[in-house]
């Protein structure tokens, strides 16, 4: 016999975890991640993403006055063992007050971060790369957990009150319109509570940095605080940061995004909602905005270029109470389209019910998108990486301890 034949560690980690090689999620063979996009590795800054699957950023409603708990050690994990790209953590407040439910997850203070660290380090030793998405809910705070308005009724306030551990009083919007007569009534933010928010904004990066995050993403979608100031539906403000001037309604979200852009040494991303789902034009005939849509945020992602972003995760709806959408497989991925046929040398993730191996590759291979972000297939089925490489015919490394249910 000649050498030894060990079960290798991973380099200085704080524990012993088998060293899988190539990493878990990454094509077997050179080859192959050339023929596939989907498992073609990505470079976003200096930062190397194995393949183009990224978990997106999905509320838990779990965490310990704003600290992450074993349930999201667990949780995302998982993920790290199963072969993602790249993981998002959800969206994550960077004040009390901007939680959507009490049990949301926060970075306002020092004693949040050695919890995300563990989870980090995990996540690193098994290959994978981890950001988190820092948010601030706006007019859609103080909210119940799903399950717990589930049981409510669809008919009754949405909100948590004060002896629920919520803080309707304490919400917060560019104007005084709530999301619907079941939301809080927002207090307008003023001009000095913007400046202070874009000081939690940074702070949050430094905590970040801290936690050893690979990227970080800011929240501007789904109706929350920087969209609400995006939309001419939630932004009736007569001042410099709204009304029906767009380069008003922009000035909040690209003012905070440059601050994180300068605290931020890594991959910074912006989450935008690229329309508002709204029954009526974005336009009307005379020239005036009447809620936001593709063009208005083809001119916000030129500008988040311009300020240095490295990717813009296209979403949509959220703002609007009587939104309609045609939910169908890919239906927001015409977005992503719009923004990157608008932006080439922009790279753009697309979301919405993609959930087929060949349907995600045929995004990249279109140029619709340069990267898929999953929710909740992940959710149904975390192993859909390696499912995904079985059906488009190549061989994907597994991690050590799972290898023998595939090959």
């Amino acid at each position: 016999m000649s050498g030894l034949y060990l079960n290798k560690a991973v380099p200085n980690t704080y524990q012993y975890f088998p060293l899988n090689e190539p990493e878990i999620g990454a094509a077997q063979k050179p080859e192959d991640d050339q023929n596939l996009l989907l498992f073609k590795p990505l470079t976003i800054r200096d930062v190397v993403f194995k393949n183009r699957i990224f978990v997106s950023p999905m509320c838990q409603y779990s965490s310990d006055n704003g600290h992450a708990t074993d349930w999201h050690f667990v949780h995302i994990g998982g993920f790290a063992t199963r072969g993602v790209g790249a993981i998002c953590m959800e969206a994550t407040s960077v004040v009390p007050e901007g939680r959507i439910s009490p049990q949301d997850a926060g970075l306002w203070t020092d004693t949040q971060i050695e919890p995300l660290k563990r989870i980090v380090n995990f996540a690193h030793a098994q290959g994978s790369k981890i950001g988190v998405q820092l948010a601030h809910a706006g007019r859609k705070a103080s909210m119940h957990a799903p399950w717990v308005q589930s049981k409510a009724g669809s008919d009754a306030r949405a909100f948590a009150d004060e002896n629920e551990d919520g803080w309707p009083s304490r919400v917060y919007g560019p104007s005084e319109i709530p999301y619907s007569s079941r939301y809080p009534k927002p207090n307008p933010l003023t001009e000095q509570e913007l400046l202070d928010l874009e000081e939690a904004f940074s702070a949050a990066i430094e905590r970040c940095k801290k936690a050893g995050f690979d990227f970080i993403e800011i929240h501007g979608a789904h109706g929350y605080l920087f969209h609400s100031f995006l939309s001419p539906l939630s932004n009736n403000r007569a001042d410099q940061f709204g009304g029906q001037s767009l380069e008003n309604r922009l000035r909040f979200l690209l003012r905070v995004v440059k601050r994180c852009r300068a605290a931020c040494d890594r991959p910074l991303f912006v989450r935008i909602s690229a329309s508002d789902w709204a029954e009526f034009p974005e336009k009307d005939e005379s020239g005036v905005w009447k809620q936001w849509g593709i063009e208005q945020s083809s001119i916000l992602v030129g500008k988040l270029k311009e300020l240095g972003v490295d990717l813009v995760d296209c979403s949509s709806g959220g703002n609007w109470r009587e939104q309609n959408i045609p939910v169908v497989p890919g239906y927001q991925v015409p977005f992503a389209e719009a923004l990157k046929k608008a932006h080439p040398d922009m790279p753009v993730g697309a979301v919405g019910l993609i959930t087929e191996p060949v349907q995600a590759e045929s995004i990249l291979k279109n140029g619709q998108a340069d990267i898929v972000f999953l929710g909740r297939e992940l959710l149904r089925n975390p192993h859909w990486p390696i499912m995904a490489a079985q059906k488009l015919n190549v061989k994907v490394k597994p991690a050590n301890q799972y290898e023998r249910a595939w090959y």
